[in-house]
């Protein structure tokens, strides 16, 4: 099911609902990047309340800016927040170049971690955002050590592009191969 909030698509899953941000969210979203184990494969840097505020909102300005963004993930059966998924162009300085491909990206708490939540949650998004994306293929980045997101990513279409560095770490870039 899709609905619209604020220009937001709502999207349902079995076990899921995908939804705009809210400054309610916030203490669950600042948890999240202040979770060691939530930024080890991303930045291995924890985020301050203050930085998580700034992204808390730059999520919601992107629907505004880019027409696509990131949902915050809600488990149905216990109405919590798990994380959040979705799309974004994050302009960054990376070679090759993805400035203007939909950029897929996925955070989970890790009490979420295992049990499917991120393939069906960006599967959902995959769903709403290829007829829209007007045929340029979403791409994502990864952690290339990190084998939990790599099987995400492939389970949702993605296929390995190049091997690069970012922030002078290793980084797969994948694209959508379908």
């Amino acid at each position: 099911m899709i609905l619209e909030f604020n220009g937001v698509p709502v999207l349902e899953t079995e076990r899921l609902i995908l939804r705009e941000f809210r400054a309610e969210d916030f203490a669950d979203f600042a948890d999240m990047w202040a979770d060691p184990l939530v930024v080890e494969h991303i930045s291995g840097i924890v985020a301050t309340r203050t930085e998580s505020w700034g992204n808390l909102m730059k999520q919601a300005g992107s629907w505004i800016l880019q027409g696509i963004g990131y949902w915050v993930v809600i488990e149905k059966s216990s109405k919590k927040y798990i994380g959040i998924v979705g799309f974004s162009d994050f302009r960054r300085e990376i070679e090759p170049s993805l400035q203007g491909a939909p950029e897929a990206g996925w955070v989970l708490v890790p009490s979420a971690h295992g049990k499917g939540y991120a393939t069906e949650a960006m599967q959902a998004g995959m769903a709403w955002g290829l007829p829209r994306f007007g045929g340029v293929k979403p791409v994502c980045i990864i952690d290339p050590d990190y084998a939990a997101t790599k099987r995400v990513a492939e389970k949702c279409g993605f296929v390995d592009k190049v091997l690069t560095t970012y922030k002078g770490e290793p980084t797969l870039i994948m694209e959508y191969g379908g």
